[in-house]
């Protein structure tokens, strides 16, 4: 038996830090929205006990750092699953890019391990199991648009942003999420407003949607790595509506309109940048059927 999952990239429309906590994670509060830029899983029912990784991305590795094998194993552990099975993706998001793909093909593991193995688990339960794994799995186990708070798992869905097109441009750099954090000034931040962001997506408000986008952590990468800077300015020259930095980055979306502008921003990036895309936000939320 073989189950095919999609697993959609998100972008943060916002990213607020609020402090560190006890526990060493920072309490964030993010409105983030799923974008139609997916990998794809292949589940393959083994009747062996183990879990296998296949990915042709040389960045993507195939042991227990896998998130998809982390998501497997936890499933088998949880519910002392007897049977096994082969995780073959295949990798369409840039690694290591502020995008969630690690993230979101972990969401996918459990959402088809779910039904692969007959769990029967409701897309709450699999999301409170996503948690476990990383801060942005259990947004992605729902997708949609959401805001999320605690580190990440507290998740409070919002209706679909206004239509448009996003113009994703990554350098060929990778960042370290846990690296940005560390070197966050908590106390320095000049904070998005997220309710104001709320409210212009419950509005559908395009022009106010661009004119809240936010992300804290987005000097800090522009610190360390100058091209990411570049980049933005470019996607504004170009004519993009509004320019951000996806998570800790280095991807740089751009919100576009009119498709004739889009196709400018996209054609003037791919002379300038590595991976380019220009793709459609998602909306909806997964279902479990």
């Amino acid at each position: 038996m073989k189950l095919l999952v999609k697993a959609p990239a998100k972008i943060n429309l916002s990213l607020d830090v609020l402090h560190k906590r006890p526990d060493g994670y920072h309490e964030v509060e993010m409105i983030m929205t799923t974008i139609d830029l997916a990998d794809r899983l292949e589940l393959t029912l083994l009747e062996r006990d183990e879990v296998k990784i296949i990915s042709h991305n040389r960045f993507v590795p195939d042991d227990q750092r896998n998130l998809a094998y982390q998501a497997a194993r936890l499933l088998k552990d949880r519910f002392s699953i007897q049977k096994g099975v082969l995780i073959t993706i295949e990798k369409t998001i840039p690694v290591a890019a502020g995008l969630a793909g690690g993230s979101s093909d972990a969401a996918a593991a459990l959402r088809g391990l779910n039904k692969l193995w007959n769990l029967g688990l409701t897309i709450h339960e699999l999301a409170e199991l996503g948690a476990e794994i990383g801060s942005d799995v259990s947004f992605c186990v729902y997708g949609g648009t959401a805001l999320a708070k605690g580190r990440g798992e507290m998740i409070t869905p919002l209706p679909a942003p206004p239509t448009c097109w996003v113009v994703l441009a990554k350098p060929f750099i990778g960042v370290s999420t846990a690296d940005i954090y560390r070197r966050l000034e908590v106390e320095k931040i000049d904070h998005p407003n997220t309710k104001a962001m709320i409210q212009a997506i419950n509005e559908n408000d395009f022009s106010k949607v661009c004119s809240n986008l936010g992300n804290v952590l987005e000097d800090v990468t522009l610190k360390l790595h100058p091209e990411v800077a570049q980049i933005k300015d470019q996607m504004k020259r170009f004519g993009a509506d509004a320019v951000l930095m996806s998570g800790s980055g280095p991807t740089v979306f751009g919100l576009v309109q009119h498709d004739s502008r889009m196709q400018r921003v996209y054609n003037g990036l791919r002379g300038f940048c590595d991976q380019v895309f220009a793709v459609r936000m998602m909306g909806e939320q997964h279902t479990l059927d």
